[in-house]
């Protein structure tokens, strides 16, 4: 049996019940059957076999007392992928959909994206089924104390360094550093996206947005080509989105689509900066409904849909995973788009994934595209090491020359290996060569 094909059967025959994590292995292991073709090595050293193994996976019990006075238990989770490359890094994810399926998957792809950002940085994923939304900020700092109560003996500056996810904030992550500076009676740094007062990095909370933008110009320069004048079609409207518009209205680009959970407005002047700052007040201060945005300013709502529907030249899917169908890839080749960049994880399926690759789009997947949050976050963990802050300007130009690494490492990648163009494979094979050569430089590990 083919190498790849028996490393899938046994990873179906181990995970049966988690088809997040499922595909993304399939997806990875699939595209490096190139690499795999040409070098022995990895074969031997059964570095598909291990790769997907987690080398720590943590579940524990979270007990929190709400506002009236009641006990509620949630189930947190740490998932430590791989350390080849340095510390286990990755984000905490809290919301009702957290799973070990979906952060096995998460944990998963960020083994590769971090090894992308060519930064010393292993591959890890943690959260829970907590729901900040709706919960008093003392009931999610009780949760926030409660969870690291747990998490602190298992994290460290050197070891594992968590960040911020989907329901993991500024707020968040000042509950959480608070309890492990007391339970461990030092100040390190743990965690990153910190308040910018106690250790935070400037450019971070922007890094994953400014990043995919990055990314998707770095693309369109390869053909000659820019953002400028380009009618950009995004989803979500936290973090990642908000700062997505920012940075392409910066390059001359007219942002017409945000959107959340129950739909999405559709504004064809343009989400300029003006409209910008009251989507952030709305979502990060008042936590509203993107509908708001519609009544306030009086343009299209379609109550429960994506925006692919809506015709412009770029996607910047930034919400959550798969939101792309494989109809709604056609639907955005119809519509006459070229160019797809991944802000969030996983957010086409693969059908679309295919219909992209074949119709020969710029396609960038969300391992290469959105690790500008990742890479800054890697920024935040030297300036600690240092006790140094870098200026606005530094950062951003850093993290504009990590996006500019990553595209070329991909770019050239794909094309040794008789891709050209094809930024899945080169992606998921040059992460790949990165972190298998360390695990067979360093052993059975």
């Amino acid at each position: 049996m083919p190498i790849v094909q028996q490393a899938l059967e046994t990873v179906k025959q181990r995970n049966p019940n988690e088809p997040a994590f499922l595909q993304s292995v399939t997806e990875v292991l699939e595209s490096l059957r190139p690499v795999l073709e040409r070098s022995k090595k990895y074969k031997d050293a059964k570095i598909l076999e291990r790769i997907v193994e987690p080398e720590r996976q943590l579940i524990f019990r979270v007990p929190w007392q709400d506002d009236r006075g009641e006990i509620q238990v949630n189930r947190g989770f740490r998932f430590e992928f791989n350390s080849a490359l340095g510390p286990y890094k990755g984000g905490l994810r809290f919301h009702p959909s957290v799973n070990s399926d979906i952060l096995k998957f998460l944990g998963f792809e960020q083994v590769f994206k971090n090894s992308l950002t060519t930064l010393p940085m292993g591959g890890g994923k943690g959260g829970s089924d907590f729901d900040p939304k709706g919960k008093s900020d003392n009931e999610v700092m009780r949760f926030c104390q409660s969870f690291m109560t747990e998490l602190f003996r298992h994290i460290g500056s050197d070891t594992d360094v968590p960040a911020g996810d989907i329901g993991v904030g500024g707020r968040e992550i000042g509950f959480l550093f608070g309890q492990y500076k007391r339970l461990r009676n030092e100040f390190t740094g743990v965690l990153t996206g910190k308040g910018l007062n106690w250790g935070g990095s400037l450019i971070r909370p922007e890094a994953t947005g400014y990043g995919n933008v990055y990314f998707a110009q770095e693309m369109l320069n390869a053909r000659d080509d820019s953002l400028e004048g380009k009618v950009c079609v995004v989803s979500g409207s936290g973090n990642v989105a908000q700062y997505t518009v920012e940075k392409l209205n910066q390059l001359g680009a007219k942002v017409v689509s945000l959107s959340d959970s129950n739909g999405t407005i559709y504004d064809k002047d343009g989400i300029d900066n003006e409209k910008l700052a009251w989507v952030m007040e709305l979502k990060n201060i008042r936590r509203g409904r993107i509908r708001e945005y519609a009544e306030k300013f009086g343009v299209d709502y379609y109550d429960g849909k994506r925006p692919w529907g809506i015709k412009g030249d770029c996607a910047f899917p930034s919400a959550t995973q798969n939101e792309i169908s494989g109809k709604d890839a056609e639907t955005l080749l119809n519509n006459g788009c070229y160019l797809v960049s991944e802000g969030s994880n996983m957010p086409t399926v693969p059908a679309g994934v295919d219909l992209f690759i074949e119709k020969k789009i710029l396609y960038a997947p969300g391992k290469a595209a959105n690790a500008g949050g990742v890479a800054v976050s890697g920024l935040e963990m030297s300036q600690n090491a240092m006790r140094l802050n870098w200026p606005r300007d530094e950062v951003d130009e850093r993290l504009r020359q990590i996006m500019h690494a990553i595209h070329k490492n991909c770019y050239e990648t794909a094309e040794e290996y008789g891709h050209p163009g094809n930024l899945v494979i080169g992606a998921n094979i040059a992460g790949f060569i990165k972190v298998a050569d360390s695990m067979i430089d360093q052993g059975l590990v």
